[in-house]
């Protein structure tokens, strides 16, 4: 690890250090700026995206950013479904898994996605 890395940095290494997704369990990857909130499903090994939800895709925004982050995770998950993913693994990033990417993950899981 870089010693000049930020402790954001440093969190994100240790956290994708220990994931990996594929092409039968993709990994979730979830970034958050300020306004916005993004997901991704992603095949390391092939190193595509076979899927993308985000904040500006939504047409009827609700109040609040947990809200967004919630239908954010109930469009990821469909998509998902739709391409016959069921199964995931998370990665939440340099983000704590609280707020908003604790609602995406709670609302991708209550559509049907598994991790």
């Amino acid at each position: 690890m870089n010693k000049h890395a930020s402790s954001l940095e440093k969190r994100k290494i240790r956290v994708r250090s220990k994931i990996t997704g594929t092409a039968d369990k993709p990994r979730l990857s979830v970034h958050r700026s300020n306004q916005q909130i993004y997901a991704q499903l992603i095949d390391d090994i092939k190193a595509v995206s076979l899927a993308s939800a985000n904040s500006l895709q939504l047409t009827d925004k609700p109040k609040g950013k947990i809200a967004i982050a919630k239908q954010v995770g109930e469009l990821i998950a469909q998509k998902a479904l739709k391409k016959k993913i069921t199964k995931v693994v998370f990665d939440r990033g340099s983000h704590q898994y609280h707020g908003r990417v604790k609602a995406l993950a709670e609302a991708a899981r209550s559509k049907g996605l598994k991790f």
